[in-house]
């Protein structure tokens, strides 16, 4: 956005009018010896030409690599027109609503958003969005421990099959409220969390809710209506940790088992945002009508005014500090301004027959890169059964060492799954989206191949 600097004259004007005698009279209550003063090291200022070259030569020094990392934030297409109309001035400059019923615009974009959210989650109401995916559920635990009527429980099961960052976010943020995370471990042969593991782990204690994501961190699909109906017949809620461009082609969270998911929550950056260095990104958060009243966040709803005219207003805002003080459900705040914007122009963009399109370009594409790799000697999946659009391959040597070498070929090749899986040994998590091609991935087999030949 432009800046525009102040005038001499508007600096003079300013000081005179509140009676200072100049810019540095303002800060004379700090100490002297706790003034910088001169910054010596710091350079004179650049024109706008010399910056523009300067981030050019940046930009060209970390190449164009070709992306094969998933693991929760995908390099997808992008139509051209999602950012041309999301920086139209009448989006870029909006924030939250304050004065409501004045941004028309705005409220209507958060009501079609929230209006799509729930059609692809099979729930009721959506929220106008959170920081991102991992806050998302965090945001979804607490709300589960509120929401729970059955018992006051405030153990909540979360599978080792859940994004890492996602369980350490939580933890960050639900641990200090006196909630007892319990991780529960994964199968071996399948990367899925059975129901058997579920019960090793919390034997007959009681439970607020049971998370369950669909597909799991290894892109592995969950028996998600066999846990749901487990946790429902524990008096568990059921918190659905999804992706939203594969739920255009898997049963949604609503309809899992025989009661569905209570809550959904998930990453919004497959639609419309790019990955952008990582981030900044959007997390959603969907529920039945029964614990509305407990969805952190803000519901914009349509109805007619006076005159029989339609109009959007906000419906609800629990969340709201601002409003409700200490009965908020939630001081967290939302990034419904921008990001929302493009998720909501790009599924309409889209559709629900081109969401279908790119969920299904990307299940072949995976298939497809991972039997090129397992033609490679010593490669090889690492579970059993189906996946989405990511899998778990063990690699013939360490695997940091082969993904640095893929590097200095500007191959980003996957994720080494060392850090937060040491059991599974030298494993990597792929990846492809409907934005690779053949060549990419065969290119991506050959240069694996001969790194291990040289080996």
């Amino acid at each position: 956005m432009p800046f525009v600097p102040h005038t001499s004259e508007d600096i003079a004007s300013m000081l005179e009018a509140i009676g200072a005698d100049s810019i540095e009279a303002l800060f004379n209550e700090i100490p002297a010896e706790l003034q910088v003063g001169e910054l010596a090291d710091i350079p004179t200022g650049m024109s706008e030409m010399e910056i523009a070259a300067l981030m050019q030569s940046r930009a060209r020094a970390d190449g164009q690599p070709i992306c094969f990392i998933g693991a929760g934030a995908y390099d997808h297409h992008i139509p051209a027109a999602v950012w041309q109309i999301a920086t139209r001035g009448e989006f870029y400059s909006a924030y939250t609503p304050y004065q409501a019923e004045a941004s028309q615009g705005t409220l209507q974009v958060l009501y079609e958003f929230q209006s799509m959210m729930s059609a692809l989650t099979g729930l009721d109401a959506s929220n106008a969005s959170l920081y991102d995916g991992a806050s998302a559920l965090a945001e979804a635990v607490l709300m589960a421990v509120r929401a729970n009527r059955k018992n006051k429980s405030t153990r909540i099961l979360m599978p080792k099959a859940l994004h890492p960052a996602y369980r350490r976010t939580v933890r960050s943020i639900v641990e200090n409220q006196d909630i007892e995370l319990i991780e529960v471990d994964f199968d071996p042969k399948s990367g899925q969390t059975p129901i058997a593991c579920i019960e090793a782990a919390v034997g007959d204690a009681d439970l607020a809710a049971l998370v369950v994501a669909q597909p799991n961190f290894f892109g592995a699909f969950e028996d998600v209506d066999a846990l749901t109906d487990w946790a429902h017949a524990r008096n568990a809620l059921v918190i659905g940790v999804v992706n939203p461009i594969a739920l255009a082609l898997l049963s949604p969270p609503g309809d899992w088992g025989a009661k569905g998911a209570d809550i959904a929550c998930g990453e919004a950056q497959p639609l419309g945002m790019p990955l952008s260095s990582g981030g900044p990104y959007a997390g959603f958060l969907c529920c039945r009508q029964e614990h509305v009243r407990q969805l952190p966040g803000r519901i914009a709803g349509r109805t007619l005014d006076l005159d029989g005219k339609p109009g959007f207003t906000l419906t609800l805002q629990a969340r709201e500090q601002h409003i409700r003080r200490a009965k908020a459900t939630s001081n967290i705040c939302t990034n419904q301004g921008l990001l929302v914007t493009a998720a909501t122009i790009h599924m309409t963009l889209l559709g629900a027959e081109g969401l279908e399109r790119v969920a299904a370009n990307c299940h072949a594409n995976t298939r497809t890169l991972v039997e090129m790799l397992c033609e490679i000697p010593g490669v090889e999946p690492l579970f059993e059964g189906a996946v989405f659009h990511e899998r778990v391959l063990r690699l013939p040597a360490p695997a940091a060492d082969l993904l640095r070498s893929l590097a200095e070929h500007d191959l980003l090749g996957g994720l080494d799954l060392n850090a937060d899986y040491p059991e599974l040994g030298s494993a990597i998590l792929v990846c492809a989206t409907e934005t690779r091609t053949q060549d990419e991935m065969r290119r991506y087999a050959d240069t694996l191949a001969q790194i291990l030949a040289t080996r």
